[in-house]
């Protein structure tokens, strides 16, 4: 299939910006997944709530929390580049922070139903054979775990190619900056004559979501059968 070198350039920006939302947000996903699982504190409630927002929430909403939040003049923002020149406003780490933002509740669901599937009587004997709370998390409780947060990185990773409100709100729809695929798709469909280069990034945008889920698919079945489930 070929394609110029902009749609190129579309779907590489996309790729790059979904492994980055990912990688960056999966610690903080598993954390809160445990949190809600294992710890009762004031809110958690209200802490659940704000994690799963974004599903309900318009994407574009999202998006302009996140201007107001980490623009160039935001409440973070401003900060971020007065002391350290950095800004998420209108480049890709800006689009990296708004898949991530929309994916998170996603990964969060996945990590905690296999949390929550995971026998705490194993945790409670390796505490009383004398392993601290670290060696049980990362020797128990994480290996175990596992097909949860498979399912979720990879659902996460989907869900980040996919996303456009809060990423053209927050970062725009630079070329060759903050231009991903369904930016790019977008152009292109209300560009006159250009349905061809439309109908190829959407056929792109199918075959990559695909390949996700089937992926997910395969490698929680590998995850399951090296756990004995």
């Amino acid at each position: 299939m070929f394609l110029s070198d902009p749609e190129w350039q579309a779907v590489a920006l996309s790729l790059k910006v979904s492994v980055v939302a990912v990688a960056c947000s999966l610690p903080f996903g598993i954390l809160m997944a445990w949190l809600l699982v294992r710890r009762q504190f004031p809110g958690k409630t209200l802490l659940d709530s704000i994690i799963h927002l974004p599903l309900v929430l318009p994407p574009v909403v999202v998006g302009y929390l996140l201007l107001l939040g980490f623009g160039r003049r935001g409440v973070i923002g401003e900060y971020l580049y007065d002391w350290f020149g950095f800004s998420f406003a209108f480049s890709w780490r800006g689009a990296a922070l708004a898949s991530a933002v929309i994916a998170f509740p996603l990964m969060v669901r996945a990590i905690r139903l296999a949390l929550e599937a995971v026998d705490t009587r194993l945790e409670q004997a390796a505490r009383t054979l004398g392993a601290g709370r670290w060696r049980v998390f990362l020797t128990i409780t994480l290996p175990l775990t596992l097909p949860g947060i498979i399912v979720g990185t990879v659902l996460a990773f989907a869900r980040s190619l996919g996303e456009f409100g809060a990423t053209i709100t927050f970062v725009s729809n630079i070329p060759g900056e903050t231009r991903t695929l369904p930016s790019a798709m977008y152009t292109l469909i209300e560009t006159p004559g250009a349905e061809g280069a439309a109908a190829r990034l959407c056929v792109i945008a199918i075959v990559l979501a695909l390949f996700s889920l089937l992926v997910s698919e395969w490698l929680t079945r590998w995850g399951r059968k090296r756990l004995g489930l």
